[in-house]
Order: C-alpha cells, then structure tokens, then sequence
C-alpha cells in the first residue's frame, strides 16, 4: 500500500493519538473501544497481535482498520497451506541483464504486516515470521535486512479445533505480545451494524489520523512511564505462580514478563498516566499471558480453561499496597 497523507491529531502525545486512533477505527468496528484500545497498546509496544476468534467477528476488519489508520505502509498476506516461506520474507531473484542474483522483498518488508488466518498456513511457512518477529529483520542468503520501523505484525486465526488449521508451537505464540477475541457484538450494536451497512460503506478504506514518525515518537515515550519496584515484583510474582501451577504444563517466560511491562506502560500513558498502576497489571494479565501458558492433560480433562486458572493465579497473588 502507498502513504498516505493525514492531519495529525491535535498534541501528539500517547493519549491523544490513541482515542484519536480509537475514534476512527469505532467507525468500522463498532462497540469495540476497549478490544480496540488494547491492539493500540500492543502496537506502542512494537509488539505483535494474535486475533483469535471464530469467524465473522471482524478479526481482519479490525485489522486493515488499524493499518489504513497509520499514514505508512500496510501489506496483507493470507495464509495457506500451500504458501512457502518465501512468499512472506523475499527471495534471490537471477537477473539475466547483470547476471547477478537481487534480493526481491516480501511482504514482510512494511510497517504493518496483516497475517490473515495465520493457522491455515504450514508450520514450515508460519516459522518464517520468527526472525523478524523478534529482531525486525530478515536474514536471506546470508545477508541480514532491516524491515521498517515501527514494524508491528497483526495475525489473525480460527480457534484450533476447525478443519485445516496447524496449531501455532508454543514458541510462535511467545512472539507475540497480546492475543485478543473480539466475540460477538452486542444486539443494539449488531441492529446498528445492520442499519448502516451500505456497499459504499464497506468499500470505503479509513482515512489516517497518523503516521509512523509520530508512533515512533510515541513509542519512545512508553519508556519513561514510571513504574515502581513493588509492581515488578507483583508481575515476578504472577509469572512465578504460572511456573509452579499443578495445572500447567508451560508457565510464562521472561519474554512475557518484559512484554507486560511493556505494554503496562503503554496502557498508562494512553490513560494519561506516567505511572503504572496495580489495576493494569490486573487488566493486563490475561490478554499477555493467556496465550503463553499451557494446561497440563489432566486439567484438560477436568474441563479447566486457561482463563480460569489465570484468574485464580491473579488472585492469589496479593496487590501491593500503595507506597510500598
């Protein structure tokens, strides 16, 4: 996709881009904000988004909304199992006239890579987003490429048990920062849907309220949002419980301790905060470490979910206190 040009939002600062960011997604996803807040959070952090729902309930609309509201590149790659991993990071291309071989960019090569149905693609394909999911870069025929920045990944997937899917390995699902489901729109936003639905409407591609220059600034603040000695330890001490829980088999790495703090921050500032609060830690649990954690087979078979042990771990774990 081309850049766009756009009317910056008025400040510049996390907060108002975000609800400026929110407000023109509400136009395409509707009754959303706070599904919608939480991907921006995850975009501050120059982290990845995994969609996860059944379909129909705008996972990819969700999506393209958000790359058609940044004024900077946007590609779409739609998962198959015939796809290769070369259809996603580039290839050595022979050119007869100079006889030598160029490097021609895949899809990868952009600010905002839209993976649809990421699950329907082989593990050997969805593999080739590991790389670049980590390090924002590309390592082709020996040579290492930077992709733009901010690179943000925004993958969309059908719950496991539909037909044709390959269940993303516990270390692909670790790359990602968030994994959120929209669910089903409630019955006066889906009579509203209905009312205003039009062709025109949904031709119409969203106009940018930002751009790249103006995340990147944005994303450099993130880290001077403050963020207390207790509440690490409150975030260590989560982690530590999903690490000896009798119902899971896999407990949160590093990785996602450093990624909830991350995003944390990001959630603070677009509250207009610059302090990080035990309440987001909280709210923030569950759509970090959801994804990251893996039950046992016998919790399985006892019916228990992943949110429900989650939410007991949080629980359980005391709130420090202010000041402390």
């Amino acid at each position: 996709m081309t850049e766009q040009s756009y009317t910056p939002p008025v400040g510049g600062n996390a907060s108002t881009v975000v609800n400026a960011l929110i407000d023109n997604i509400d136009q395409v996803i509707r009754g959303k904000r706070n599904e919608i807040r939480l991907a921006l959070c995850c975009l501050l952090t120059e982290g990845h988004l995994l969609l996860d729902d059944v379909p129909g309930t705008g996972k990819t609309s969700l999506a393209k909304a958000i790359a058609n509201s940044i004024a900077g590149g946007w590609k779409r790659v739609q998962f198959t199992p015939d796809l290769l991993p070369t259809d996603i990071t580039g290839v050595m291309v022979y050119d007869q006239r100079s006889g030598q071989f160029n490097f021609r960019e895949g899809p990868v090569f952009t600010n905002v890579l839209i993976g649809d149905e990421i699950n329907r693609g082989s593990p050997k394909t969805q593999s080739a987003l590991l790389e670049v999911m980590e390090e924002q870069r590309v390592t082709s025929d020996g040579t290492s490429r930077p992709v733009p920045r901010p690179f943000f990944v925004i993958a969309t997937q059908n719950p496991r048990d539909f037909q044709g899917t390959f269940p993303l390995p516990d270390v692909q699902l670790d790359r990602f920062a968030m994994r959120l489901s929209l669910g089903y729109a409630d019955p006066d936003t889906e009579v509203s849907i209905l009312e205003r639905f039009t062709r025109i409407q949904r031709d119409n591609e969203l106009e940018p309220v930002t751009d790249t220059i103006e995340l990147d600034k944005v994303i450099n603040e993130i880290d001077e949002i403050h963020v207390a000695r207790s509440i690490h330890d409150y975030v260590v001490r989560i982690a530590g419980a999903t690490r000896s829980h009798p119902d899971l088999r896999l407990g949160v790495s590093t990785r996602g301790t450093l990624t909830l703090m991350r995003v944390s921050r990001a959630y603070a500032a677009t509250d207009d905060r610059d302090f990080v609060t035990p309440d987001d830690i909280k709210l923030l649990v569950a759509p970090v470490f959801g994804h990251r954690v893996a039950l046992t087979a016998e919790a399985e078979l006892r019916g228990l979910s992943v949110e429900t042990v989650m939410a007991d771990i949080t629980d359980s774990v005391p709130v420090p206190r202010s000041g402390d």
